[in-house]
């Protein structure tokens, strides 16, 4: 048999997987799909299934599949036959892009460093941020996740995703994503944002000594399942952290480019902008592409030399410079806003007759549904697993996420039409009533 054979089967490939893949490398489903092709929001898998992509390859085929725009300047990078040259030498599609992304951004005398992914991007920004301020002290969020190299597990805080304590920071974790908890139920917004804000300078009198180097903190929680800080709480942390110029980061992995409907990056939705910002994932639209867009001091600040391989290479580059263009030429943040809206409301309106749906949140196409025991109110993750079997039986393709695995997020292209929305949301529906049905027996 050929080592590059096309037996297209799952009963072949899934064993092969198997023997030459890690164990931790996870699948969804118990029978996984291999998907073969994609035309606008839609894809085929190899038994030639179709479905709505309400996941979009982890938030990273922002615009869809089989874009002209992005195919045509992928291929006319191609045909200079330049695929790469690295960042020792001028790159004019990184440099178009990186102004872009400056300008876009609002930070002050904004610079930006390119890298192949979210994990390398926030590896890059703790880097700036603990040089700058000569601290190993970091502050992060509670049930975060950015990444899964070895400074950024250290700041994750989801036990699933952490393979040992070891770390080369020194981190505190913050409240302020974790309105579930049985000491926070019943806050008003403003009562929540006070108790968060006090306990944070209760942690910089207690838990630290001299300088904090930064907090990180994901404008929505990507891993931990669509959680998120009520607006204004970043901005709050904020005017504590300018008090001792302790840095902040916002992880823009998942919540950039317009997803969220009411802002172009996650953070502006606090009515605040950062000292960095790391982006990935769909600004390549399926192409490798990270970055940190951060202040020019804290940019140029490093001593030693540093270059990126790959980082920023020229069909990288083409891919991202189309995908940020077309983002903008059709503005697919208030296309975010309308459809998400269509979403998030369908699925708030049913809750009353979905027992077993114990909480419906999100912003623009970034929305989470969490699933729970209907008579205990319980983290149900068995349940998120039916879901996920029955929506792909009719369809539809989501993801899963949250600290107990109940949660089911889901997050389209942004190029999703209104008809698209209505039709994703009858398949989310049918399969919650049927997993609410089988529930209650």
């Amino acid at each position: 048999m050929a080592i590059n054979g096309h037996n297209r089967t799952m009963s072949d490939l899934l064993p092969r997987h198997r023997a030459v893949m890690p164990s931790w490398l996870s699948l969804y489903y118990d029978e996984p799909i291999e998907i073969v092709r994609g035309k606008g929001n839609r894809v085929v898998d190899a038994e030639g299934h179709t479905y709505l992509d309400f996941f979009a390859g982890i938030l990273t085929n922002m615009i869809g599949y089989d874009v002209p725009e992005v195919r045509e300047a992928v291929e006319r990078q191609l045909a200079t036959g330049i695929v790469h040259t690295s960042t020792l030498y001028l790159l004019r599609a990184q440099v178009e892009l990186a102004e872009k992304i400056a300008r876009l951004s609002g930070i002050e005398n904004a610079k930006v460093f390119f890298t192949n992914s979210g994990t390398e991007a926030n590896e890059t920004a703790l880097l700036l941020a603990t040089y700058a301020r000569r601290s190993d002290q970091v502050l992060a969020m509670r049930q975060s996740y950015h990444g899964r190299g070895f400074g950024t597990l250290s700041v994750t805080s989801n036990r699933s995703w952490k393979n040992n304590s070891l770390s080369p920071f020194n981190v505190h974790f913050l409240h302020g994503a974790d309105r579930h908890l049985p000491q926070f139920s019943g806050l008003s917004d403003a009562d929540y944002i006070k108790v968060c804000v006090e306990d944070l300078r209760h942690v910089l009198v207690t838990a630290v000594s001299n300088d904090v180097a930064a907090l990180i903190a994901e404008p929505i929680q990507g891993v931990g399942g669509f959680t998120m800080a009520p607006d204004g709480l970043f901005r709050a942390y904020k005017e504590v952290l300018d008090e001792e110029g302790i840095l902040f980061i916002s992880d823009e992995v998942q919540t950039g480019w317009g997803r969220t409907g009411s802002a172009f990056f996650g953070i502006q939705n606090h009515q605040m902008t950062p000292d960095m910002m790391t982006f990935a994932k769909g600004l390549g639209n399926g192409f490798a592409v990270g970055g940190v867009v951060a202040r020019g001091d804290l940019m140029d600040a490093p001593h030693a030399l540093g270059l990126a391989t790959f980082g920023g290479n020229p069909v990288s580059m083409a891919a991202a410079n189309a995908t940020l263009d077309y983002v903008l030429d059709h503005d697919l943040q208030s296309r975010a806003a309308v459809t998400g809206a269509i979403l998030i409301g369908g699925l708030r309106e049913a809750m009353g007759r979905l027992p077993v749906v114990g909480d419906v949140r999100g912003k623009g196409l970034m929305f989470a549904v969490e699933l729970v025991d209907p008579a205990t109110g319980a983290p149900a993750p068995e349940l998120a697993a039916r879901f996920m079997a029955e929506t792909k039986k009719l369809g539809l393709l989501a993801g899963k996420g949250g600290i107990y695995g109940n949660v089911l997020r889901m997050a389209p292209p942004l190029t999703l039409t209104d008809e698209e929305a209505r039709e994703g949301l009858g398949i989310i529906l049918t399969a919650l009533g049927t997993i609410n049905e089988e529930a209650g027996r």
